[in-house]
C-alpha cells in the first residue's frame, strides 16, 4: 500500500469552492458525533428485526451525502464535516479502521475452529480470490464498453474480490447458526482482505507501468504474504512476553493490545512493504491461540468490552462514510450520469456477475470444501455464496485509484470516477439485497431452526426457571419492614414463563422409544453440554490460581478437540492430554544410575508439576461438570451414561497421581501449596475491596492494603515455592495426635513410631482382631468395612487416628481398615500409648478419648458424621463435653444432642435395655427421619438408642455433641459465610456454596472462633481441651496458631447432665451454641458460628458469627473419588 500512498494520494482533498477560510478542520468532529448517534439509533430501533443495522447505517450515509452533494441547500458546519470525511485519504481510512476491525475479529475466533477450518479458509482466500478476480476481470473486459485493457479490468476485479460479510456473520451468531459456517465465512473474510489487497497492489503496479515476469510476480506475492505472517508472529511473541511482566493491570493490558495492532500494521505496510492486513490478522490469531488465558478476571472482561466497543464504532463510521462516498461519487460528478448514462445498467449487470463469480468460486472449490475440515453441505454452501458482501476495503481501494488518477498518466479521471461508482454501487447492492435477505434464506433452508433436543431442553429450562422464581419469591416476598409482596402482580411481569405454569413438565430425555434405544441426538447434546461445563470449570480454576496459563491452554484445547467427536464417540477429552502426562523418558535411566537423588528430582520435577496440574484440574473439572449436569437434568439414562463415561475418563489421571505419590510426593505438596497461596491472597484482595465498598475503609486505605497483597502475589508468581522433601520428623510433629502432646510425652512416642508406606488394597487390621497399636494417617485414603455396619462413604484421610478407641478400651477392632490408595502412615504400639496414658493420666486421658471418638462417630452414626472430615470432627469434639458417671446416676440429654457411650454400661429409662459401649445415645425428642434406612445390619437400633434419659449401670464415660444445626439428609447446615459479602451481593444464604464462596469468606472468615484461649489457672479438663485445640490447628494449618487470635467458648453450659458425685462437674466457660459445622467428603466448608450466650449476663447479646472455609483440597463432596488432596501445608493424601 506504500506505493499507492506515494503516488499522489493526498490526506485531504477538498474541492476548490470549499477551500476558503470558512472551512475548519475541527468540523470533522461534528460528523463523528452525528455518525455515532445514527449508529446508536439504528441498532436500537432495528433490534429484534431481520434487517442488520449496518444496512441502515449505509442508507443513513447515502442520505447525508445526498443532502450535501445532491441539493443546493448546504448543511453548514455539518456539511463541512461531511466533505472533510468524504475526501479523507483512502489509505489513511484503511490505516485507522482496519487494524482495529481485523484484530477484534481474529482475536475473537476460536483457535480450534480456525485449525479445523484453515484449509477451507485458505482455499477461499487464495484460489478463490484469484478465480473471482479472473472471472470479474474477464467479464468487465469483454462485456463492459469502457475500453479498459486487461490490467485495468483485472484491477477492478481484484478489489471487488475483497469480501466484508460483517452483517452476515453477526446475523449467523445472533440466530445461533452453525459455528463452523460462521467461522469459515469470517475466517475467509479476514484472509480474503489480505490477499485481495495484495492482488490489488500487484495489478495496480502493472497498470502504472511496472514491468513484470511470472517469477517476479510469484516472488512479490510470497514476500507480501509470508513476510506479513512473520511480522505478525514477531509482534505477537514480543507483546505476549511483555504481558507476562504486567500484573493485574487491565488498563495496560488492553492498551497494549490496541497499540500493538496498529504498530504491526504500520510496520508491515510502510516499513517492509508487505500486507498489513495479513500481519494484523496473524497477530490476532496468535493472541487467540496463546494469550487468551493471559487476561483473567476484570482484565478479560475489560478486553472483551473494549474491543467490542472499538469494532462497533469503527463499523458505524465506515458504513456511514461509505454511504457518503457513494452519494458523492454519484452526485458529485457529471461524468457518470451524462457521458456514461448507461452505467446504471452496467452496475446492475456487474452485481449479477459478482454473484455468478461467487457461485463459480464455491462451485469449483466445493469438493475440497466438503472434504476438508468439518465439511460443507449444499445448504451451507448456499449461505456461503450469498454471504459474499463487499464493504469498506473494496471502497477504500477504489478511492485510492480515484485519488491517483489525477497524477497518473495510466489511469484517467473518468476511470477513477467509474471505479468509485461501480464499487460503491456493488457495496450498496450486496449489503441491501444480500444482507437484508440472509435471514430469509437461512429460514428457507431451515438453518435457523432449533433441533428437537434443544427445544426440549429450553422447555425444561423454563420449568426450572419457574421453580427458581417461586423459590426467589419465597425468600424475598416478605420482610419485616415492608411486609409481603403480591405474587399475581409479579407473575404478570414474568411473561416469558406464562406458557409454563399449569402445563405438564416433561424431562428433556423423555421419548416415545423404549428404554433400550437411546436417542443419539440426546446423547451427543448432553456430551456437548457436559464438555462446555468442563471448559467453564477450567476458566474458573484459572481465575482461582489452581492452574497456570499454559496448563489452561492445554486443557481447553483438549475439550475443543473432544467436541468434534461427541456425536459418534464417548467422551474423549483425556486423549488430548495423554501426551503431556507421563514421567520423563529419561527418568528410569536416571533412577537406575548412580546419579544423586537431588539431581534426579531437579530434572523430573518441573515436568511432573505440569502433569499433576493437568490431572488434578481434569478430575476436578469433570467432577464439577458431573454435579452440575446431575443438578440440572437429574437422573436419566442419558445423563447417567455420560457421567459413567466421565468417570471412566478419570481412571488414567488418578493412576498417574498415585504413581507420583509413590515416587515424588513433594511435587503434589508444592502444587497444592501454590494453589492455596494464590487463593488466599486473592480472597484477601476481595476482603479489602468489600470493606471499601461498605464504607469501612477509605479508598486510600484500601489501595494501600491492596498494593501490599498485590506485591505478595507478584512474589508468588515470579518466585513460586520450591519442591522440598518433607522430613519424617516434620511429618510426625505435624500429626494432630503426636504434635498436640506435650514435648516430653511426644518424644517418648516418636522414638518408637514406625513409618511405613502401604500400597492400595493392604489391610491395616481386621475386625475382631486384638488391638496391637494405632495407625496415624499422614497421606492417603483408608476405607473401613464391617460385617455389621455399611456406609456409602467409608473413608478416613489425613489426620485420622485408627484403632485408638480399641486400644484405650481394650476390646477387639470393630471393623476392617483397608488402604484405598497409596498411604503414608505411622504405627505406634498399643503399649506405648498406654504407657503415656499412665504417665500423665489427668491431662492426656480426656484428649486421647476425644481423639478416639473422631473415628468412632463415623462408624456408629455414619448418616450424620461420615461426610465430615476429621478436621470438622475435631472442631465438634473440641467444643464437646466429656463426663464420667458411676452406677446409679442418670444421664439426661438436652434436645438436639448426641451422646457417645465410650466405656461402661447404661440402661434406657423404662425398658431397662442394657446398652454396652460403644454406642450412640440419642434423646427421645430428636427427629430420626434424617437417619434414613442406611443403618444396616440385622437390627438398625443396635447402633444407636433413643430415650429421654439413661441410667448408669456401671462406671461409664460419655461425650456429648451438639447437633442442633443439623438438617435432614445433610451433614450440617451451611450458613451465610460473610455478612459483608451477603450485604453486597444480596444473595440468599442458601445460594452460597463452596464452589462459589471459594477458599475463604471474608471479612468474618479470617479466624475460627472459640478454639483457644489460655486462662491464668487451667483445670485438667481445660488443659485437655487445649491439647484438642492444638490437634485441630495442626490438622488445618500444619502448625499451631498464635494463641492471641483465638477465643475460647464451648457449648457445655447447654448440656445439663447429672454428673457423678465422685466426678464433680467440670467448670466450663461461658456457653456458646455450636450452630453449624458442615463437611462434604474430605473437603469441607467449616462453619462455626457463635450463638447467643446462655448465661444471664450475656442473654441479650448476640455474638458475631465467624467463618473459616477450608479449601484445602480439590474434591468437594466427592468422597468416592481418588483425587490428590492436601489437608494441611505439610501433608497430602489421595481422595
Amino acid at each position: 500500500m506504500a506505493s499507492v500512498v506515494g503516488e499522489g494520494a493526498l490526506v485531504y482533498q477538498v474541492e476548490e469552492e470549499d477551500s476558503s477560510s470558512s472551512t475548519n478542520i475541527t468540523d470533522a468532529v461534528i460528523f463523528f458525533g452525528i455518525s455515532l448517534v445514527l449508529g446508536i439509533a439504528s441498532r436500537h430501533l432495528l433490534r429484534g428485526t431481520r434487517v442488520p443495522y449496518t444496512v441502515a447505517l449505509l442508507v443513513c450515509g447515502i442520505g447525508l451525502g445526498s443532502l450535501e452533494y445532491g441539493t443546493s441547500h448546504r448543511l453548514g458546519k455539518v456539511g463541512d464535516g461531511i466533505r472533510l470525511w468524504a475526501n479523507i485519504d483512502p489509505d489513511l481510512l484503511l490505516a485507522v479502521f482496519l487494524p482495529a476491525l481485523l484484530f477484534e475479529s481474529s482475536f475473537s475466533m476460536e483457535v480450534h475452529q480456525i485449525k479445523r477450518c484453515m484449509v477451507q479458509m485458505l482455499l477461499l482466500a487464495g484460489p478463490g480470490v484469484l478465480i473471482s478476480t479472473f472471472c470479474l476481470g474477464s467479464a468487465i473486459k469483454l462485456i463492459f464498453p469502457y475500453g479498459w485493457n486487461w490490467k485495468t479490468s483485472l484491477l477492478l476485479g481484484g478489489l471487488l474480490s475483497a469480501t466484508d460479510p460483517v452483517a452476515v456473520v453477526a446475523l449467523l451468531k445472533e440466530l445461533g447458526a452453525s459455528k463452523k459456517l460462521s467461522t469459515i465465512i469470517e475466517g475467509e473474510s479476514l484472509m480474503n482482505d489480505g490477499t485481495a489487497i495484495v492482488v490489488y497492489q500487484l495489478f495496480y503496479r502493472m497498470v502504472t507501468g511496472w514491468s513484470f515476469n511470472w517469477g517476479a510476480v510469484v516472488k512479490y506475492l510470497a514476500q507480501a504474504s509470508l513476510g506479513a505472517v512473520g511480522i505478525g508472529l514477531a509482534f505477537g511473541l514480543a507483546s505476549v512476553l511483555w504481558l507476562g511482566f504486567i500484573f493485574n493491570d487491565s488498563v495496560i493490558e488492553v492498551t497494549l493490545t490496541f497499540a500493538i495492532s496498529y504498530i504491526a500494521y504500520f510496520t508491515a505496510q510502510e516499513g517492509f512493504d508487505v500486507s498489513g492486513v495479513l500481519a494484523v490478522m496473524t497477530l490476532g490469531m496468535f493472541y487467540s491461540a496463546v494469550a487468551k488465558t493471559a487476561f483473567k478476571g476484570d482484565g478479560q472482561e475489560s478486553l472483551h468490552h473494549f474491543w467490542e466497543m472499538v469494532a462497533y464504532i469503527a463499523n458505524t463510521l465506515i458504513f456511514i462514510l461509505s454511504g457518503v462516498v457513494i452519494a458523492e461519487g454519484v452526485l458529485g460528478s457529471d461524468n457518470v450520469l451524462k457521458t456514461q448514462g448507461n452505467s446504471w445498467g452496467y452496475l446492475v449487470l456487474l452485481y449479477v456477475f459478482v454473484q455468478l463469480s461467487r457461485v463459480v468460486v464455491v462451485g469449483l472449490l466445493y469438493p475440497f470444501l466438503r472434504y476438508f475440515g468439518y465439511g460443507l453441505d449444499w445448504k451451507e454452501a448456499t449461505i456461503l455464496v450469498w454471504s459474499g458482501l463487499r464493504g469498506a476495503v473494496a471502497l477504500s481501494l477504489s478511492l485510492s485509484v480515484k485519488g491517483s488518477s489525477s497524477s497518473s498518466a495510466n489511469i484517467s479521471s473518468d476511470t477513477g470516477t467509474l471505479f468509485v461508482f461501480l464499487t460503491g454501487g456493488i457495496v450498496f447492492l450486496t449489503l441491501i439485497i444480500n444482507g437484508s435477505t440472509t435471514q430469509f434464506i437461512l429460514h428457507l433452508l431451515g438453518l435457523d431452526k432449533l433441533s428437537s433436543v434443544k427445544r426440549r431442553i429450553l422447555e425444561y429450562t423454563k420449568y426450572e426457571m419457574l421453580s427458581k422464581a417461586l423459590e426467589a419469591f419465597g425468600s424475598l416476598g416478605d420482610d419485616e419492614e415492608l411486609g409481603p409482596a403480591d405474587w399475581p402482580t409479579i407473575k404478570r411481569y414474568i411473561t416469558c414463563l406464562n406458557d409454563v405454569e399449569g402445563g405438564e413438565r416433561l424431562h428433556p430425555h423423555t421419548t416415545a422409544e423404549s428404554d433400550s434405544n437411546l436417542d443419539p441426538m440426546n446423547l451427543s447434546d448432553i456430551r456437548l453440554r457436559f464438555l462446555n461445563g468442563v471448559q467453564a470449570a477450567y476458566w474458573g480454576m484459572l481465575e482461582e490460581g489452581r492452574i497456570t496459563q499454559t496448563t489452561a491452554i492445554l486443557l481447553m484445547q483438549s475439550v475443543d478437540e473432544a467436541l468434534d467427536f461427541v456425536s459418534h464417540e464417548p467422551l474423549c477429552d483425556w486423549n488430548g492430554l495423554k501426551s503431556n502426562v507421563h514421567f520423563p523418558n529419561y527418568y528410569k535411566l536416571l533412577q537406575a544410575s548412580i546419579i544423586p537423588k537431588k539431581l534426579v528430582t531437579y530434572f523430573t520435577v518441573e515436568r511432573l508439576e505440569s502433569s499433576c496440574y493437568i490431572c488434578a484440574a481434569f478430575l476436578r473439572a469433570h467432577r464439577i461438570a458431573r454435579q452440575q449436569l446431575h443438578d440440572f437434568i437429574g437422573d436419566s439414562e442419558v445423563s447417567s451414561l455420560v457421567i459413567n463415561e466421565s468417570e471412566t475418563e478419570g481412571e488414567e489421571p488418578k493412576k498417574f497421581l498415585e504413581d507420583v505419590r509413590v515416587t515424588f510426593p513433594q511435587v503434589l505438596r508444592v502444587v497444592k501449596t501454590r494453589q492455596v497461596t494464590y487463593s488466599v491472597l486473592n480472597h484477601l484482595i476481595e476482603y479489602v475491596k468489600n470493606l471499601e465498598k461498605v464504607g469501612l475503609l477509605e479508598e486510600k486505605e484500601m489501595l494501600h492494603l491492596h498494593d501490599a497483597v498485590q506485591t505478595d502475589l507478584k512474589k508468588l508468581l515470579r518466585n513460586p515455592p520450591l519442591v522440598k522433601t518433607p522430613k519424617i520428623h516434620d511429618l510426625i510433629n505435624a500429626n494432630p495426635l503426636l504434635g498436640a502432646l506435650p514435648p516430653a510425652l511426644r518424644d517418648h512416642l516418636v522414638g518408637s513410631t514406625k513409618e511405613t508406606m502401604k500400597l492400595r488394597g493392604i489391610t491395616l487390621y481386621k475386625e475382631g482382631s486384638k488391638p496391637n497399636g494405632i495407625w496415624l494417617i499422614a497421606n492417603g485414603v483408608v476405607k473401613w468395612t464391617s460385617t455389621n455396619r455399611h456406609s456409602l462413604h467409608r473413608t478416613c484421610t489425613y489426620g485420622s487416628t485408627l484403632g485408638l478407641y480399641e486400644v484405650l478400651i481394650g476390646k477387639p477392632y470393630i471393623c476392617d481398615m483397608v488402604t484405598d490408595s497409596v498411604v503414608l502412615c505411622f504405627f505406634v504400639e498399643a503399649e506405648k500409648i498406654l504407657s503415656v496414658l499412665r504417665s500423665d493420666r489427668e491431662v492426656v486421658e480426656d484428649f486421647l478419648w476425644k481423639e478416639s471418638v473422631l473415628i468412632l462417630a463415623k462408624l456408629i452414626l455414619p448418616q450424620i458424621f461420615e461426610k465430615m472430615s476429621i478436621q470438622d470432627l475435631r472442631v465438634v469434639a473440641q467444643r464437646s463435653v466429656m463426663s464420667k458417671y458411676i452406677r446409679g446416676e442418670t444421664i439426661e440429654l438436652p434436645d438436639q444432642c448426641v451422646c457417645f457411650l465410650l466405656e461402661g454400661f447404661v440402661k434406657t429409662e423404662g425398658t431397662h435395655e442394657l446398652i454396652t459401649s460403644p454406642a450412640a445415645l440419642l434423646p427421645s425428642s430428636l427427629d430420626l427421619s434424617f437417619l434414613g434406612s442406611e443403618t444396616s445390619g440385622t437390627n438398625g437400633t443396635s447402633f444407636y438408642h433413643q430415650s429421654s434419659c439413661y441410667e448408669v449401670d456401671s462406671r461409664s464415660r460419655v461425650i456429648m455433641f451438639d447437633i442442633g444445626a443439623f438438617e435432614p439428609n445433610r451433614s450440617l447446615q451451611r450458613r451465610p459465610s460473610s455478612l459483608l459479602q451477603h450485604s453486597i451481593d444480596h444473595r440468599p444464604s442458601g445460594s452460597l456454596n463452596r464452589e462459589h464462596v471459594g477458599l475463604m469468606s471474608f471479612p468474618e472468615g479470617l479466624y475460627l472462633s472459640g478454639l483457644f484461649h489460655e486462662h491464668p489457672k487451667e483445670t485438667d479438663q481445660q488443659k485437655a481441651n487445649n491439647l484438642s485445640t492444638k490437634a485441630m490447628q495442626l490438622s488445618i494449618f500444619g502448625s499451631t496458631v498464635n494463641n492471641n487470635i483465638w477465643g475460647s467458648q464451648s457449648f457445655s453450659s447447654k448440656v445439663k447432665t447429672t454428673l457423678s458425685r465422685s466426678y464433680p462437674r467440670v467448670p466450663s466457660n461461658e456457653g456458646r451454641t455450636l450452630i453449624s459445622v458442615r463437611s462434604e467428603g474430605s473437603t469441607s466448608v467449616r462453619t462455626i458460628l457463635k450463638g447467643k450466650a446462655t448465661t444471664s449476663h450475656l442473654s441479650s447479646r448476640t455474638k458475631q458469627s465467624r467463618v473459616m472455609a477450608d479449601d484445602s483440597s480439590d474434591e468437594s463432596g466427592a468422597e468416592d473419588e481418588h483425587i490428590v488432596r492436601i489437608d494441611s501445608p505439610s501433608t497430602l493424601s489421595f481422595r
